[in-house]
């Protein structure tokens, strides 16, 4: 019999569009938000999980949550934020 899993084999992706977004820099790269806090109290949603912040359908946003806390959440795009290294 197998080992049971410890582990969840899929992740949600939270939606959001960017002119709704708010959000705190925590690193920025070029002017570039690439690590953003943000309010999340939503118990569906999880370390591991995906943040889409979009604009129409540009991606603004496409990156890892990494940890999840009293109401906020921390997600990481070192690739292809086009954010801005500003405080919402």
């Amino acid at each position: 019999m197998p080992d049971e899993q410890n582990s969840v084999n899929n992740s949600l992706t939270y939606v959001v569009a960017a002119d709704d977004f708010s959000f705190e820099t925590m690193e920025q790269e070029n002017g570039r938000a690439v690590v953003v806090r943000f309010p999340l109290d939503n118990p569906r949603y999880h370390a591991g999980d995906v943040l889409l912040v979009l604009s129409g359908t540009d991606i603004h946003f496409h990156g890892l949550i990494g940890r999840i806390e009293d109401g906020w959440a921390i997600a990481t795009d070192r690739r292809d934020s086009l954010l801005p290294a500003t405080v919402q």
